[in-house]
């Protein structure tokens, strides 16, 4: 059962007609998405849809998901390539597997839903700069190791290599969350926050 209104389907059973004026009225109403977003992240989300289609024809289906994975050095299983299809919105269970695929609209909304189930920036920012000692924006990868590894929802070892390996770890050891964070919310001013004197 699908978490997402039947409306936001790309195909509606044909026993669901919509009148003319339905229609042009749908074609004329945004979805709620994108007043989620300001037009920045609006811009860069549809910057990735459009490198993940790479048919360019305005969906993103199997054939598109097993290009951006060999592109990446990645060879899906059947598995993961219906999983990620399975979770878009709308009603899928009556769909087969050559359905259209995934439109930017939903694409939307698959991601506000993952970045929404984060905290806020500020209340992230709050969180690391507690074990920022310096209050310079990092904080030392050994620390975070032990932390990650010790603490509250422990990470195994694989975890929290994958984690600190990034482009946010400095050859001095350091781990720059707030660059992390940038990335993370996406945020849409480029301003870094000034560090608290």
């Amino acid at each position: 059962m699908s978490k997402y209104a039947n409306h936001l389907s790309p195909n509606l059973p044909s026993t669901h007609k919509l009148t003319k004026s339905q229609k042009s009225r749908a074609r004329r109403e945004p979805s709620g998405v994108f007043s989620l977003f300001q037009a920045p992240q609006i811009q860069q989300f549809k910057e990735a849809f459009q490198l993940i289609d790479h048919d360019k024809d305005g969906w993103v289906n199997e054939s598109d998901l097993r290009e951006i994975f060999t592109s990446l050095g990645i060879t899906p299983t059947q598995a993961t390539l219906d999983n990620l299809l399975s979770s878009r919105p709308g009603d899928t269970s009556s769909l087969s597997s050559t359905d259209k695929g995934i439109n930017f609209t939903m694409f939307l909304t698959m991601m506000s839903e993952r970045l929404f189930e984060f905290d806020t920036e500020p209340e992230l920012l709050e969180a690391f700069e507690s074990f920022d000692e310096n209050d310079n924006g990092t904080v030392r990868v050994e620390d975070m190791r032990r932390w990650l590894g010790e603490l509250a929802d422990r990470m195994s070892e694989q975890e929290i290599d994958k984690f600190l390996k990034g482009p946010f770890t400095d050859r001095q050891g350091n781990f720059n969350y707030r660059e992390w964070i940038k990335v993370l919310r996406v945020n849409e001013d480029g301003n870094e926050p000034e560090a608290q004197t």
